[in-house]
């Protein structure tokens, strides 16, 4: 048997730099260099007798058996992953996925919280920047995770949505007068984008009939909401905010608001976890808790509006 299984270490190395299409990611995420990657890869390709990758320069690209290997080595080493897992030191902790802003402005208080109250249930948080939110539970080493979407996530996993993401413009409290803004100002305005595709202004202008009268090709662009509500508040220009996510500053008097309209994205938060997972009523409990500690919109009155 051990003469027909290719060696590990090169199934190991094939499998992350097919899921990074890249050589140079792949020895970064195993501390190895890109040229024992490239090493691992051709002994796999010797020992396999077919091409797994295609080579053109700096670039490489799956071969369509690289494809099918990649595929099955994905939930082989999923498998080999939770065989161990019980072994480990951290293995009553549930996994946690999360974007960055989220955490930043909630889940961090909220898990404290939680840490607290039920110190049984230890939840290890990865906090990763997505542009656009996702996991793979057969190649991500998580249990669960809290992702923005519109409720689905996939075949073979469960979710459970938290809240809305209600959209809103944010600024320095200075600049928010006691009536709201006109088109004119905004017009005028340094606008502040939190992902360099401008989704989020995109859907707020067309819910008020703007969409064509605001220039979105000009101002500041930023990876994340935090990075954009950061530069709102100190005076930098007018963001988008996601309302839950900024409600306590607010409150507080740390973040202005130039309109009174939130827009629904049509998107939310969810906690969602694999289906056939091994950790289902820790998840569970999980999400039963956040349910009941999530971010408040009391005594703030504004307009919502529906997606466009």
């Amino acid at each position: 048997m051990a003469e027909r299984i290719p060696p590990l270490y090169a199934l190991r190395a094939f499998e992350v730099a097919a899921r990074t299409c890249s050589f140079t990611q792949a020895g970064a995420e195993l501390a190895l260099t890109q040229s024992a990657i490239s090493r691992h890869i051709r002994t796999l390709e010797s020992a396999l007798d077919c091409r797994l990758f295609e080579r053109k320069g700096p670039k490489v690209t799956l071969t369509d058996a690289g494809q099918r290997l990649a595929q099955e080595l994905k939930v082989g080493f999923r498998i080999i992953e939770e065989a161990c897992l019980p072994f480990r030191g951290n293995a009553l902790q549930l996994r946690l996925k999360a974007p960055s802003t989220l955490t930043m402005r909630w889940l961090l208080r909220a898990l404290e919280t939680l840490r607290q109250a039920e110190p049984e249930l230890e939840v290890q948080l990865a906090s990763v920047w997505m542009d656009v939110d996702a996991v793979d539970f057969q190649a991500e080493p998580y249990d669960c995770a809290i992702l923005l979407g519109n409720g689905q996530f996939g075949a073979g996993v469960e979710g459970c949505k938290l809240f809305d993401e209600w959209l809103i413009p944010i600024c320095a409290p200075e600049a928010a007068p006691t009536t709201p803004w006109n088109l004119q100002r905004l017009q005028e305005a340094q606008l502040i984008h939190p992902s360099p595709d401008r989704r989020d202004w995109r859907r707020w202008l067309a819910a008020q009939g703007w969409l064509e009268q605001v220039r979105l090709d000009r101002g500041k662009v930023f990876d994340t909401l935090d990075q954009g509500i950061s530069a709102a508040m100190r005076g930098h220009g007018v963001s988008i905010g996601d309302l839950h996510l900024v409600a306590d500053d607010i409150r507080d008097g740390q973040v202005g608001l130039p309109f009174d309209s939130a827009v629904a994205s049509g998107d939310g938060y969810y906690l969602v976890w694999p289906k056939a997972g091994p950790r289902r009523e820790k998840i569970l409990r999980l999400r039963d808790f956040l349910i009941g500690d999530l971010p408040s919109l009391a005594g703030i009155d504004l307009n919502y509006l529906p997606p466009v």
